[in-house]
Formats: structure tokens, sequence, C-alpha cells
């Protein structure tokens, strides 16, 4: 078991949209996540923060866009979300 802040460096933040809203009906939670970070760190640090029961853990890497910043060309950061399905007994 690891230490909470480093969970936390893991998870960095929930995603709320609308999109991570329907599929919060489906029993599930998205975060956005490290980079770095695989599908078994996010289960345990889920796990760890939460204390829930995690079924299953999707990833999705999302490449930054190229963004136009006061005139200049610029690009936004890459983003890794998880889509993080409850197990129903732990709800």
């Amino acid at each position: 078991m690891t230490a909470k802040a480093e969970l936390y460096d893991v998870i960095r933040r929930p995603v709320v949209t609308e999109k991570s809203t329907r599929a919060s009906e489906a029993n599930a939670l998205v975060f956005e996540v490290a980079i770095s970070a695989n599908k078994p760190l996010i289960k345990e640090a889920v796990e760890a923060l939460f204390s829930v029961k995690v079924k299953a853990v999707n990833t999705v890497l999302t490449k930054g866009k190229a963004k136009r910043f006061r005139g200049r060309p610029g690009r936004r950061n890459d983003v890794k979300k998880a889509y993080v399905t409850l197990d129903r007994k732990s709800t």
C-alpha cells in the first residue's frame, strides 16, 4: 500500500461533464489521472481513497490540440482519463 499523497498523484481530479454524468448512471466514475498511471495502479488508488470495490478500469489518452494563445501558436497538454466502473455491492 502506498501513502495517501502518492495516491493523489495518480488520481489528479474528477472529470465533470455531460458524458461523465451519463457514465455515473451506469455506476462509473471518471478521473483525470497521471499519464504514467496504469490500470492496476488506478484501481488501487480509487479503492484506497474512496473505500469502494472497483470492477473495471478503462483508460483514454487524449492528445493535446494545437491552439493559438495571444496570436502565437501553442499546444494543450495531453490528458489521460480513467473510466472506473464500480462493483454494485460497494455503493
